[in-house]
């Protein structure tokens, strides 16, 4: 069930982003890619602290990130990491390009 809720929403040229409010490394992420004028239906930020399927969302996300922790921030279906990796693409202007490659940008 947690591999098809994921794979159904990292599908496309959206950015998604699995977080938990309460974490500050989450707000860095919400806080980075919301400066960014995002086409509508092209960031989606995915709140997983009150599924009951949390943990197995998280042991999924291990699996194909390398990580349990959330942020973790999908451009497509490609994980960039989480709040620390957005701060840096963003600082270094990379994050831009990534966003405007996928179409998602007004």
């Amino acid at each position: 069930m947690a591999q098809e809720f994921v794979q159904a929403r990292i599908k496309g040229d959206k950015v998604v982003v699995f977080l938990k409010p309460t974490c500050p490394y989450c707000v860095l992420a919400k806080d980075v890619l919301s400066k960014y004028s995002f086409k509508a239906g092209h960031l989606e930020f995915i709140d997983i602290s009150g599924r009951d399927n949390m943990g197995a969302i998280q042991d999924y996300l291990q699996q194909i990130t390398g990580a349990r922790t959330v942020p973790r921030v999908f451009i497509g279906e490609e994980c960039i990491g989480g709040g620390s990796d957005v701060e840096g693409l963003d600082k270094s202007g990379k994050l831009e390009g990534m966003l405007q490659k996928i179409g998602a940008l007004q």
